[in-house]
């Protein structure tokens, strides 16, 4: 809905896009969870890179590049 790019894994979600929109996305998520929950429990990992872009994406064949093959994503 948001238009922000995501990646849900086994851990958690990552997100990846501009400051104001991804932390529009977790108020947005905590905002929800809110009316349904006691309590909520987040934890938030900011790696910022100027001019980067497609990182999610870029990451993960950068490692199957490296390996010669494709994994399980």
């Amino acid at each position: 809905k948001s238009g922000v790019d995501y990646r849900l894994n086994p851990m958690g979600t990552v997100l990846e896009g501009d400051w104001d929109d991804v932390f529009g996305v977790v108020k947005q998520c905590y905002e929800r969870m809110r009316k349904d929950c006691n309590r909520i429990s987040c934890s938030i990992k900011v790696d910022y890179r100027k001019g980067a872009q497609g990182r999610l994406s870029g990451k993960v064949m950068s490692v199957e590049k490296r390996l010669g093959r494709k994994l399980k994503t």
